[in-house]
């Protein structure tokens, strides 16, 4: 090891994290004509971003507002959101070659449909601007002092201390921690002095244990559109069984929303009436069976699973009125209690993270410590699926480059 030396820099900030937020930071403050150094404990910058979308890179959301967001202060992300929106978002990537295309439900994806492109922007960018990015780079402590802030790293097997008038951490949650995924955000602030609310894993699998497990799991792979509700919020979007559990869009909403102990409900025919439809069809064909009518509307192995609750062998001429309540509660009021979560290691985000209520709304600076800032996953704002943590982190970060 070398001797760990304070180096006096020549950078307006230093970065920590070459994620989203950090890189749109760095790229935004050389516009403003400061220079920069992302320090990436990774070896390679914008690992999370890469693997987005299935590494297609869902960069934004058409529809984002600050309403998308779970914080204990529900208005904090609209200044940030409102100093750079979605368009702005838009227009950036465009300007830099990356067209966007529209999925489901807002979301915009490159034409290319690779996250890599995204990525090359602020790369080649931070290039373009001389903002230096050290990867391999693990912060180990920052330190207050009289005109700002030392920072404490390890590089290539030496150990050097840099310092530096302001710092930004960018260092993102707790979620893929096998990406290296760590505490460092939300450990800094408390050794400052500084409040963190409590984290969980969001967007994220829910499990199911005990008795009910064999059921989910014989439906292994079966996709159902539904509407997934708590008396909270609901979603409409697909619902994936799997043999431990749920997944799939509707189940990573609502899993930001759920906590240990609750249930959740799902409605299998969204928009309509199970009850209406069966006494329609039995006006046509009374002597079809529940369980063939149910293979029409769902898949045979679904139908099947249901018939587990139902009187599936009976014809629709001769389902009483209780029968055909029982069928209502069990397609539009389905009910289940997960057992837990995927935890970090499936998870997406995490709510949670540097309590708002320490850092102003407007510059993201903290409140208690002038020239610390904080961005992105790290603060407790947390987006749905679907653009809207790219959204935050692109804001987040330009909105600290902007008072660095």
């Amino acid at each position: 090891m070398t001797a760990n030396l304070t180096k006096q820099t020549q950078f307006d900030a230093i970065i920590i994290g070459g994620g989203a937020c950090g890189l749109m930071c760095a790229v935004q403050a050389g516009f403003l004509g400061k220079r920069t150094l992302v320090l990436e404990k990774n070896d390679k910058v914008g690992a999370k971003i890469l693997i987005s979308g299935g590494g297609r890179c869902n960069y934004t959301n058409l529809y984002a507002t600050h309403k998308q967001f779970i914080s204990q202060n529900e208005h904090f992300s609209r200044s940030s959101l409102a100093q750079w929106t979605v368009d702005d978002t838009v227009t950036f990537f465009e300007t830099y070659g990356i067209e966007g295309k529209e999925k489901t439900l807002g979301q915009l994806f490159p034409v290319s449909d690779k996250a890599k492109d995204v990525v090359n922007v602020f790369t080649l960018l931070c290039d373009d601007l001389a903002q230096e990015i050290w990867c391999d780079a693990e912060v180990t402590a920052v330190e207050q002092t009289a005109d700002g802030f030392t920072v404490s790293l390890e590089r290539h097997g030496k150990q050097q201390t840099l310092s530096t008038p302001k710092v930004v951490i960018a260092s993102g949650g707790l979620p893929i921690p096998k990406m290296g995924a760590t505490d460092f955000g939300m450990r800094t602030a408390r050794k400052f002095g500084m409040l963190v609310t409590e984290t969980t894993p969001a967007l994220v699998p829910l499990t199911i244990t005990g008795k009910d497990q064999p059921w989910y799991e014989k439906l292994s792979g079966n996709s159902v559109f539904c509407r997934v509700w708590n008396d909270r919020v609901s979603f409409e979007e697909n619902i994936l069984f799997t043999h431990w559990g749920l997944s799939g869009p509707a189940i990573l909403q609502i899993s930001s929303y759920w906590k240990p102990g609750e249930s959740i409900y799902i409605d299998l025919l969204p928009g309509k009436d199970i009850v209406e439809m069966i006494l329609a069809e039995r006006e046509q064909n009374g002597k079809k069976m529940l369980l063939a009518y149910l293979s029409g509307l769902f898949t045979r192995k679904f139908a099947d699973a249901l018939s587990d609750y139902v009187p599936a062998e009976k014809n629709l001429a001769s389902l009483t009125k209780t029968e055909l309540e029982d069928i209502s509660i069990l397609i539009h009021e389905f009910k289940v209690k997960p057992a837990g979560t995927k935890g970090y290691d499936k998870a997406e985000v995490m709510t949670g993270g540097v309590d708002t209520n320490e850092l102003s709304s407007k510059t993201l600076e903290s409140k208690k410590i002038p020239g610390l800032f904080f961005g992105g996953e790290c603060v407790d704002v947390t987006g749905w699926l679907g653009g809207y943590n790219f959204q935050w982190a692109w804001a987040s970060g330009f909105v600290i480059a902007q008072n660095l």
